[in-house]
């Protein structure tokens, strides 16, 4: 079922669900849920949750995806189960929103799983941190493992069986592990058919070091506002740390601006930020030892008002930047013309610049009219001058801008006009010259207009065509009325019995030889009522009934294969 999420005073549609549907069953355990995207600015993020109960969430509670609308359903999910998912939307302003729920079966395993290999430490490393951690890779289709750690090879002294959950992919020591010792773990993955057959892997550790700290914000400070755009981003140093783990992002479940960036010092130096934005930021001190331990902190701040688009506190969306209306390709029509353009959306200002295909832009000129030099890409920049309303002494723009194209044009010179005649209907192809880029409409100036030159299946009847050029040089048209009279074939007949045109029948030519093969007549709908012999003709009746006045079609073949259509009229 699809809901609709009220979002401060606007309506915001949540997502429709594309794979799985709600009741679909062999599913893959480690298949991906899919989802429509939003082009909504509201919508910071999307979460899930997965468990085997409505509203369970034993797999995934809330887990964030940011703006990837997908979700692969995390490691440990069993076979043969039904899931229940529940698809949530995140705002700012109004946090978790429920869009959807729905379930799924899971597919029906029917062998073990597979091995899974240690990446932390991985096979065969060496110095490794007496107090890590073990975590190992997900064994698709695993429901549990049994983990066995020892110094000796099958000699397991410092776990000697430990029975894991499956989405359990990592195991905490209750004690530092010896150092300088080599260390043998023994995975093995296991379903409800049965165990992989796994071999050791094995680790050295190296001499005992302490693990860093924890760290925090220093400037901006955890909760603040009104940060300028360019400032340096800084934090405690921390002794023992030789680097810091960096993650920003404009959301809590999306790392979007920086994503575990490695910085060798306390500091990101200058950093560009966006105008009226919270974002998020965590560090994570680390050694040779390994990351400090149990630094879960996301501190935040937020920056100066901006242009927006932004929410205010009210929920609207509010955006100070000016509406621009300028196109994107403009021509100059014919030769000698004055090459001025002008901006006509009202702004306190405007820029032309040059856009060549490499190399800066190069300011041209201000103000509303531009003399533009020569042909190639400009871009149009219009802007308001706005007062901080924290500080009415500072102003701040707020800009608009259209990237467009200058070329030579002119309007369409029509040469000819092709009319075929079909069935009850004709084709019209038009032949056009000049320079420009041309479009095609049938009897309105407004169109709809279309890129090919030909229209088909239309009924018979008059047209007028226009032909419009794209960069504005104007429009051309034509009336095109389809000639109907074909040689031999009469364009009407009158079937009353008076011994006079009642039977619609070709007209041998002078020389008394007949090049008509076959013949046919179709009624205004294309349905065919007779073959004609081309020696006789049409009484005006089908199936022994007389036919109404109306139009006719037929369709001739001559000796030399060639097609003849055309159309004429019954009259009572």
């Amino acid at each position: 079922m699809l809901l609709l999420c009220s979002l401060k005073g606007m309506s915001q549609e949540c997502p429709t669900l594309l794979f799985p549907q709600d009741g679909d069953t062999n599913v893959p355990v480690d298949g991906v849920i899919r989802w429509t995207d939003t082009d909504s600015e509201l919508v910071t993020s999307w979460a899930v949750s997965v468990g085997t109960t409505p509203n369970g969430e034993e797999f995934a509670s809330r887990e964030g995806t940011g703006r990837n609308n997908e979700y692969r359903l995390p490691c440990g999910i069993p076979g043969n189960t039904q899931l229940y998912v529940d698809l949530y939307i995140f705002t700012l302003t109004q946090g978790f929103i429920l869009c959807e729920s729905f379930s799924f079966t899971t597919e029906t395993l029917t062998t073990p799983p597979e091995c899974s290999s240690l990446t932390l430490p991985e096979d065969g490393s060496e110095n490794v941190f007496v107090g890590t951690d073990l975590i190992w890779e997900c064994s698709t289709g695993a429901t549990g493992y049994n983990l066995s750690v020892g110094t000796a090879p099958g000699t397991y002294n410092i776990v000697p069986n430990a029975v894991l959950d499956a989405g359990e992919l990592s195991y905490d020591f209750l004690d530092d592990l010896p150092p300088n010792q080599d260390i043998y773990v023994r995975l093995v993955p296991f379903n409800e058919n049965g165990q992989a057959t796994c071999e050791e892997q094995r680790f050295r550790t190296g001499d005992l070091i302490e693990l860093p700290e924890c760290s925090f914000m220093l400037s901006p400070p955890n909760g603040a506002q009104n940060v300028e755009l360019n400032t340096v981003l800084t934090w405690n140093a921390v002794d023992d740390a030789t680097g810091y783990r960096v993650s920003i992002g404009t959301s809590p479940q999306e790392n979007d601006v920086l994503d575990n960036g490695v910085f060798s010092t306390n500091t990101t130096g200058i950093t560009q930020l966006e105008p009226n934005t919270v974002y998020y930021i965590q560090i994570i001190p680390f050694n040779e030892a390994g990351n400090a331990q149990g630094c879960f902190l996301q501190e935040s701040f937020s920056t100066i008002l901006g242009c927006g688009p932004y929410l205010d506190q009210e929920g609207n969306t509010v955006d100070l930047r000016p509406p621009l209306d300028f196109p994107d390709a403009i021509g100059f029509c014919g030769t000698g013309e004055e090459s001025t353009l002008t901006a006509t959306d009202p702004a306190d200002g405007y820029r032309w610049f040059s856009v060549p295909p490499s190399g800066p832009e190069v300011l041209l000129a201000e103000g509303p009219q531009f003399e533009v030099p020569d042909e190639g890409d400009y871009r149009l920049e219009i802007y308001n001058i706005l007062n901080d309303p924290n500080d009415p002494d500072i102003t701040f723009e707020c800009s608009n801008s259209q990237v467009f194209s200058v070329s030579q044009s002119e309007q369409a010179v029509i040469e000819d006009t092709d009319v075929q005649l079909g069935v009850g209907v004709i084709s019209i192809e038009v032949t056009v010259s000049g320079i420009g880029d041309y479009e095609f409409a049938l009897d309105d100036p407004e169109g709809p207009f279309q890129d090919s030159n030909r229209f088909t299946n239309l009924p018979i009847d008059n047209y007028r065509v226009y032909v419009r050029d794209k960069k504005g040089c104007g429009i051309s048209d034509v009336l095109v009325e389809p000639d109907l009279t074909l040689e031999g074939f009469p364009k009407f007949f009158t079937p009353n019995g008076d011994g006079v045109n009642d039977l619609w029948q070709f007209i041998l030519p002078p020389s008394g030889v007949n090049p008509i093969r076959e013949l046919y007549v179709f009624d205004r709908y294309g349905r065919l009522l007779k073959q004609v012999d081309p020696l006789g003709g049409w009484d005006g009746t089908f199936n022994g009934k007389p036919m109404p006045a109306s139009d006719y079609w037929f369709r001739a073949v001559n000796n030399s294969n060639q097609e003849v259509r055309g159309h004429f009229t019954l009259k009572r």
